[in-house]
Order: C-alpha cells, then sequence, then structure tokens
C-alpha cells in the first residue's frame, strides 16, 4: 500500500477512536464540569462588643439569568477575609430571599422587612408553608458545617424570564442577624437574647414586651446591646457575611425542586389563613429534677402538625435549631421516618467547631424516588431540646426539598448530557469531513476498486 494511503487509514482510525472513546467517557467527567461558582461579600456591616446588628441588604450581589442553584453557603469573616469564630461574633440567623423589583427601582439597604410587602417589589416566597419564613437557604452558628449542595439532575430554579413580570427584575435580600460576644458577661446569655442582659422593655417598634416575655428576637434587634464585662475595652471592627453560590444554566435535563420550610410553632387553625401562625421561636422551660430523679434525661418534646398540599419525592432535608438542641425529626402520616437531623457540637476554638455551639446539622439525602409525600399528606415535626435548664428564643425549623417526579434511571447530571451531545456533533462532523477527504483523494488518485474495498470491507 502506498504510504499516502496507508496515512489516510490512519487518520480514518484515529476518528473512529475517538468516536469510541466519546462513547466511553460518561463515567469520566467529574460532576463540578459545567457547575459555575461565585464568592460574594454583604455591605459591611460595623460591630463592637456586645452589640448587634440584624439588618436587610436589598438588591445583593447574586448570579442573574436562567439558572438552577445547586448550593449556598454563608459565614462572617472580617476585613481581612478570615473566618470569625462564634463566640467572637454569633450568627443568630442568616436568610436569602428572592423578589421581583421594578427595573427603575434601585433599592440598597433597607432596615424595614416590611419594605417586601409594599406595592413596589413582589415577595417570591418558598413553597410554605409559614407566610413568614419565605427563605430560599437560611441558617445560623451551624452555616460553616451544614451540606446545602443539591444533588443531580435537582436544581431549585430561579431566573426564569416567563415568570418575572413586565418592567421587572429579579432580586435577592439578605437579611443577617449577628450578636458581637466580645466581652460579654453573658456569652450564653446574650446568644439567646434574654432580655435582662440586654436592658430591653420594649420591643424594637417601641411596643412593651408581653408578661413573661423574657428573651427572643424581641430583645436582641438592630444595635441593642449586651452587657459587657466592667472595664472591657469596646473595640469596633467592620465584618461580612461571605455567601459563596454553586449554579448551573438551566436546561430541559433538570429535574425542578421547591422548597418547603415548616417550624414546629406551626398551629394551624381551621377557617383561618394557615400562612400567618408561625412564631419563629418558643422558650424551653427548665424540667424540675427532684420530680423526674436525678438520673432521667431532662428532654422538651415539642410537636406540630402540618399539612402539605403538593407532595412529591424528598430529596433533601435538614433542621435548624439553636444551642441545647439534641435534633428534630419529620414524620409521615403513618408513622413512617422521612427525616432526622441531629446537631454537631463543636469541642475546640478554631471557627467551625466552636466548643459548646452547634457548629452543623446533619442532612438527608434520600435515595432519589424511594421517599414520596403525598399530597394533601399530615406530616408531623417534633424538635427536641435538653431542658436542663430554661432556654429562651429557641427554633425548630425543618427544610426538605421537594420533587415532583423520580429523576430517569439513565438520568446523568445536565451539563454532562449537554456536553456529550456536542460532543458526538463534533466527532460526527469530523469523522465525515475525514471520509469525504479520503473518498476525494483515492477517487482522484483512480483507485476505484480499493475504494470500495475499504468501505465495504472486502
Amino acid at each position: 500500500m502506498k504510504p499516502e494511503y496507508s496515512a489516510m487509514l490512519h487518520l480514518f482510525g484515529v476518528m473512529l477512536l475517538l468516536v469510541l472513546l466519546v462513547q466511553a467517557s460518561e463515567s469520566m467527567f467529574s460532576n463540578e464540569n459545567g457547575e459555575k461558582s461565585a464568592v460574594f461579600l454583604s455591605p459591611k456591616f460595623v460591630l463592637g462588643a456586645g452589640s448587634v446588628c440584624n439588618k436587610y441588604y436589598y438588591n445583593v450581589d447574586f448570579p442573574r439569568g436562567h439558572i438552577a442553584l445547586k448550593d449556598f453557603n454563608a459565614e462572617i469573616v472580617d476585613e481581612s477575609g478570615n473566618s470569625v469564630p462564634l463566640y467572637e461574633t454569633y450568627i443568630h440567623h442568616w436568610v436569602i430571599l428572592r423578589y421581583y423589583a421594578p427595573k427603575n427601582i434601585d433599592t440598597h439597604e433597607e432596615k424595614d422587612s416590611n419594605k417586601l410587602h409594599s406595592g413596589n417589589m413582589i415577595m417570591v416566597r418558598n413553597g410554605g408553608i409559614c407566610k413568614n419564613l419565605g427563605q430560599y437557604f437560611g441558617f445560623g452558628s451551624e452555616t460553616r458545617r451544614t451540606a446545602t449542595h443539591v444533588p443531580d439532575p435537582y436544581g431549585i430554579e430561579v431566573g426564569n424570564p416567563a415568570d418575572i413580570p413586565d418592567g421587572y427584575e429579579e432580586r435577592w435580600l439578605i437579611n443577617v442577624h449577628a450578636i458581637d460576644l466580645r466581652g460579654v458577661e453573658d456569652q450564653f446569655g446574650c446568644a439567646e437574647c434574654k432580655c435582662n442582659l440586654y436592658n430591653v422593655t420594649n420591643d424594637e417598634y417601641g411596643t412593651p414586651l408581653r408578661l413573661g416575655y423574657t428573651g427572643g428576637l424581641k430583645c436582641c434587634y438592630d444595635e441593642t446591646q449586651c452587657r459587657v464585662r466592667e472595664g472591657f475595652r469596646k473595640i469596633e471592627r467592620g465584618v461580612f457575611l461571605k455567601y459563596t453560590v454553586k449554579w448551573v444554566d438551566w436546561a430541559k435535563t433538570i429535574v425542578p425542586v421547591r422548597i418547603y420550610v415548616f417550624d414546629v410553632t406551626y398551629t394551624a387553625q381551621e377557617g383561618n389563613d394557615s400562612e400567618t401562625v408561625c412564631k419563629i421561636e418558643y422558650d424551653v422551660e427548665a424540667c424540675n429534677r427532684t420530680t423526674v430523679g436525678s438520673d432521667t434525661m431532662c428532654i422538651d418534646n415539642k410537636k406540630t402538625s402540618i399539612v402539605l398540599p403538593n407532595g412529591g419525592y424528598v430529596i433533601y432535608g435538614v433542621a435548624h435549631q439553636h444551642s441545647a438542641g439534641i435534633g428534630s425529626a419529620l414524620y409521615g402520616q403513618d408513622g413512617r421516618l422521612i427525616c432526622t437531623s441531629l446537631p454537631i457540637y463543636g469541642n475546640g476554638n478554631e471557627a467551625g467547631n466552636e466548643a459548646g455551639n452547634i457548629v452543623g446539622m446533619s442532612t438527608c439525602y434520600p435515595q432519589p424516588g424511594s421517599v414520596k409525600i403525598s399530597d394533601g399528606e399530615t406530616l408531623v415535626l417534633e424538635s427536641n431540646y435538653s431542658s436542663i435548664t430554661k432556654h429562651t428564643g429557641v427554633m425548630g425549623y425543618f427544610y426538605i426539598l421537594v420533587a415532583d417526579q423520580p429523576p430517569k434511571p439513565s438520568h446523568m447530571p445536565v451539563y454532562v448530557r449537554e456536553m456529550l451531545e456536542y460532543t458526538w456533533v463534533l466527532v460526527l462532523m469530523g469523522v465525515a469531513a475525514t471520509l469525504a477527504v479520503l473518498v476525494s483523494f483515492l477517487r482522484n488518485d483512480g483507485k476505484e476498486g480499493l475504494y470500495q474495498q475499504y468501505l465495504l470491507g472486502i
């Protein structure tokens, strides 16, 4: 065979090998391929010893376009970008909310959370159930060690142009509630917002506190001050909420999920708007050790029933609790366990492992299609706290992500499918071009017989 024929046949063989490699490459692509990530900072807020920040930052930096959210996590950092430990700046909570705003309105920092309910802005809430808990993501002290990744092929759909009213655009709001614990008399008392430590008798709107209210959000609102040890030097410093977002561009192969946020204080009342009754926080009363005995565990168990109008397949679950929490669980109507979420307590000094604090919550990632909630099913949520001593302003939330359908058995990550589709097109174009060159070459060389023998394999 002439050298030129051998070269052309070798080129054709290389193209066939490339086809085979692409066919076998599905397992070679990492799930990181095609997933975008960005890190943002909130506006700076300044804290001194014992001071409180509870601010609302509107129109914060966030990925734009029609996308699927895959992950969101956050932490407090200083002006040098260093993680700030909880015993210096305690994260009571942060939440991120989605809303639509007129394109011609530029809204920066606003303190009044009622702004979202004005005529100019449209809140885009999660799937429910509490009207006053509309966040898409949100945690507290557990933020650094709690998984939030949405597994493939699922995603939280945002930025769909078809859903945004004419003249509006999608924006995001962050509420961050942080307490500076440097030099305070009682760190856990300040973190629990005990009213006597803040010297507060009225809430932030000037309304006197109800009788018996001894601690909670109404006593540690923005710019209040927790009691500091005498002689402690109050040095102010600037800090930020650093948040990391991961996403992929929206595609038809993504299975959308709904976000549900449950609150153990939920008490639906027949005939009323059942989405207005979540109390957000509650107190845990100390048990009577003389009654239960010294060898008996003191546990406060709080439960509530929740009717889920639209069910589906659970693909993620996690609870939110404060210090002294010992776990939360969500059950189906028949008593089956849907998800248990347990706290992770720190045992050191470094950020993310602060002793005595909840630094993470365990999560549930059920096998796709294995955990289903029926439409209209009554769920039972329970939240457990240690009640050896009294605790004020504790929370018992539970987040779940629900999909209408399980993924197809052959479902692979969206971006891998798209990459493979495009690669196949390129490979087939290359094969066609190679064949065209080969045919033209052989014909022009007058070797019609060899051409037929090669293509027909005879």
